[in-house]
């Protein structure tokens, strides 16, 4: 299993001024859906942080994301081994299929998977 970038994700009330504030120690906005946006370093674009508001199509908002190549096989590991899923495996609007799990610290882990070119996931 393969991954691809890991992204600590914060739960913020003030997402234009923590846009401002990641934007002094070099990060953009790359991606905003108005509740999620994320920052990339632009020398090397899998540096990011996600801030949100609220994780609007989960009951609770992830505390860090972790993008895998074949999310459909890290999911069938996680449930093998007894994992506590916190959201089943389901494919989201924007173009990613994606899980929440509890980590043993009780940090909740999006798990997640684009869909390549031509998916209609």
């Amino acid at each position: 299993m393969s991954v691809r970038r890991v992204v600590p994700d914060i739960t913020s009330d003030a997402l234009e001024e923590s846009r401002a504030f990641y934007g002094l120690l070099g990060l953009q906005e790359v991606m905003n859906q108005g509740w999620v946006m994320t920052l990339a370093s632009p020398g090397n674009p899998t540096a990011q942080l996600t801030l949100m508001t609220e994780d609007r199509t989960a009951p609770v908002a992830p505390d860090l994301s972790i993008e895998v190549e074949d999310v459909d096989a890290v999911y069938a590991s996680v449930l093998a081994a007894g994992g506590e899923i916190v959201r089943p495996l389901r494919d989201e609007e924007w173009g990613v299929r994606r899980f929440f799990v509890k980590d043993p610290n009780g940090r909740i882990v999006n798990v997640l998977g684009h869909a390549a070119a031509g998916d209609t996931a």
